[in-house]
């Protein structure tokens, strides 16, 4: 078994190790490749196992939540659910990144329209799991939870309150939340400040996190995912897609250029702005369309895709990461077994 799960590791390498080779031929990434599907042998009992050990080596298991203060926790919860906290008393944190009835941390539309009506620019990602990122946004402009969680509250396209001062109004005029605030803040003279409205929805959030049929995979039943889901597995990590897509949340940890074999563009139309994505944060010419790689826990369940949501579907978000990211026409059925592996990421969360 070892010498098979240090086969997969070594065939995982070699695709990262083309994914940066130059491409001989530019590709069309809205342009479906016509291929002749083809039908995987079925996963071994062997296999299975290997393919377990190799898992548990390139993602990891979900950490377990830190001992939070259930005061915060109870705080911030409220904060997140409270429409108050817009100019027009219309959205909460939670009407774009919904948490709701079996939803997972996003609104499913490709930008978010905010209290005033006005379109986001970028798609919101899904807040489950957010805390496991190795920064906040797609560009990565904040390093921790607490100061994403403030953002929104201000911005003119969101939320759009006028300033702090008319949040902090709203909230100490609300007898439950100067508890709340002195109960989460216990010593705190003045407990009631913007700095402590996102440090207790950041708690809050922090608690969001997923488990599914692969944790479950991972943690030692070899049986809780189907043959199909395996097969899609191994094309994953045999394609090199862990190259970027590793550790517990399948991502979230490393910025990657969107468009290595071909440049993203999708349907812009003439003249329209190019998101640069880090580069509007560093200023460095090689963050030019860099972005965040997301976390693909739940992605089956938080579409459309990419930065500016304009891909659609889950099937199409996998045949254009192999073509823009890996220089490889993935099969029809690549495509399909690599989303049926996708869908067992599907968790659950509880708050």
């Amino acid at each position: 078994m070892r010498i098979i799960v240090t086969a997969l590791i070594a065939l995982s390498a070699m695709a990262c190790a083309e994914r940066c080779a130059p491409s001989s031929e530019p590709t069309n990434p809205l342009e479906p490749a016509v291929v002749a599907p083809e039908v995987p042998d079925l996963i071994s009992g062997e296999e299975r196992l290997a393919l377990l050990e190799t898992s548990k080596q390139i993602f990891g298991l979900l950490p377990e939540p830190g001992p939070d203060s259930e005061e915060l926790v109870a705080l911030g919860k409220k904060l997140y659910f409270d429409t108050r906290l817009s100019v027009n008393g219309t959205q909460s944190c939670n009407s774009c990144h919904d948490i709701t009835g079996g939803r997972l941390g996003a609104d499913t539309t490709p930008t978010s329209v905010g209290a005033l009506g006005e379109m986001g620019e970028r798609n919101s990602p899904t807040v489950v799991n957010a805390g496991l990122h190795i920064a906040q946004f797609w560009d990565g402009r904040v390093a921790t939870l607490a100061e994403q969680a403030k953002g929104p509250i201000l911005h003119p396209k969101e939320m759009a309150m006028p300033n702090i001062q008319a949040v902090l109004d709203v909230l100490s005029s609300d007898a439950e939340y100067t508890r709340l605030f002195m109960e989460g803040f216990p010593g705190d003279q003045d407990p009631i400040t913007y700095d402590h409205i996102g440090i207790a929805i950041a708690v809050f959030e922090r608690g969001l996190v997923s488990r599914d049929r692969f944790d479950d995979f991972m943690g030692g039943d070899a049986g809780a995912l189907a043959d199909r889901e395996v097969a899609g597995l191994k094309v994953f990590i045999e394609k090199g897609c862990t190259a970027c897509h590793s550790g517990p949340v399948i991502g979230g940890r490393s910025y990657a250029k969107i468009g290595v074999f071909a440049p993203y563009r999708p349907v812009l139309g003439d003249g329209a702005e190019i998101d640069m994505g880090r580069y509007n944060v560093t200023g460095r010419e090689p963050d030019r369309e860099f972005f965040k790689v997301p976390g693909l826990r739940n992605v089956t369940a938080t579409s459309p895709y990419f930065h500016d949501g304009r891909v659609e579907t889950i099937e199409d978000a996998v045949r254009l990461m192999g073509e823009l990211q890996l220089g490889q026409d993935l099969t029809t059925e690549e495509v399909t077994l690599i989303v049926e592996w996708l869908g067992s990421l599907k968790g659950v969360i509880a708050y």
